[in-house]
């Protein structure tokens, strides 16, 4: 069985874990202040969320990490190599409370993750819907809600997108890192931020 860590529970983080929760998929999901601060959202969930800490959310085989852009090179300084194992990045060059893009010199900010992310397979996901849509019935509007994912290994797009079919999303694969990731990094990607339901 495949194991899940989330790092992050703002809104973003707590909404991957309330997607998996609804499908009783388990994951350990982690922030900074420790697993007591977890308590209330953990409650909410249920029984297949459980709280950790950063280190132990950060050895599961699919690593989600949601957190704030100015944060992530710290973060990933303090984690060991990830071996081969599959970071999801949720993240988008921008946060509270101005929402000033970071200026990345023309390079996607997903290329910046996996720079940092050391030994891992990179896949972008989970970043361009709003986190009552990631949270919510996917099927709410007749059709599947679409999930945009790439990534430069075809294996972990792979398991991710059969992630995302078990939570009843339709996951769509963008390509690479290089041409995906732009398409969906907000702001400026022709695909952030866009609500799409597959029909059929």
């Amino acid at each position: 069985m495949t194991s899940i860590g989330i790092i992050g529970a703002g809104q973003i983080g707590s909404a991957i874990a309330r997607a998996l929760a609804h499908k009783d998929i388990a994951a350990t999901i982690a922030n900074s202040r420790g697993p007591e601060s977890l308590r209330d959202l953990l409650a909410e969930v249920g029984p297949a969320i459980t709280g950790g800490t950063v280190a132990e959310a950060a050895t599961k085989d699919i690593v989600f990490v949601a957190v704030n852009w100015s944060r992530l090179a710290g973060l990933f300084a303090t984690l060991p190599d990830f071996g081969g194992r599959i970071v999801v990045d949720t993240n988008n060059p921008i946060e509270a409370p101005l929402f000033k893009p970071v200026e990345l010199g023309g390079v996607a900010s997903s290329e910046v993750v996996a720079g940092l992310a050391r030994g891992a397979r990179l896949v972008k996901a989970f970043n361009h819907l709003q986190p009552q849509l990631l949270s919510g019935d996917p099927q709410s509007e007749g059709g599947r809600r679409v999930l945009f994912y790439s990534g430069d290994s075809a294996a972990a797009k792979a398991e991710i997108g059969a992630l995302i079919a078990r939570l009843d999303f339709a996951g769509i694969d963008l390509g690479s890192l290089a041409v995906g990731a732009r398409l969906v990094q907000f702001p400026g990607g022709a695909l952030a931020a866009l609500n799409l339901v597959k029909f059929g």
